[in-house]
């Protein structure tokens, strides 16, 4: 998980490489040795506080949709894969003003200004 996560966190532009909030799961064990690789500051969340990590659970929801709880997701293939985030980056959220995740990003790489995130 460590090394998938530190690949796809490297090929991001680097104003968008600042830091990584993760809620207390298992897979971020090796969080020290992914803050060394990728350079990012990695924050947890306070445990049983979902409100603090609200895009990801709403993601998770989304996902789903795909895998249903306790899918092995090594079953399925890389392509698998970049085919549902593909679907769920060109789905539109409300917290996007209706954007898609994928058109909003793109906004922000056109604009050169990377900002805070805000969950307005």
């Amino acid at each position: 998980m460590r090394d998938a996560i530190s690949r796809t966190v490297t090929s991001l532009p680097e104003q968008l490489r600042r830091s990584l909030t993760w809620d207390q799961g298992a897979e971020m064990a090796e969080h020290a040795r992914l803050r060394i690789d990728s350079g990012l500051q990695i924050y947890f969340c306070d445990p049983r506080s979902p409100w603090q990590h609200g895009t990801n659970e709403n993601t998770n929801g989304l996902l789903r949709q795909y895998f249903p709880k306790g899918t092995d997701l090594g079953a399925h293939s890389s392509d698998d894969l970049a085919a549902v985030a593909a679907a769920l980056n060109g789905r539109p959220r409300k917290t996007l003003g209706w954007k898609a995740p994928a058109e909003a990003l793109d906004a922000i790489l056109r604009s050169g200004h990377a900002g805070v995130a805000t969950t307005a």
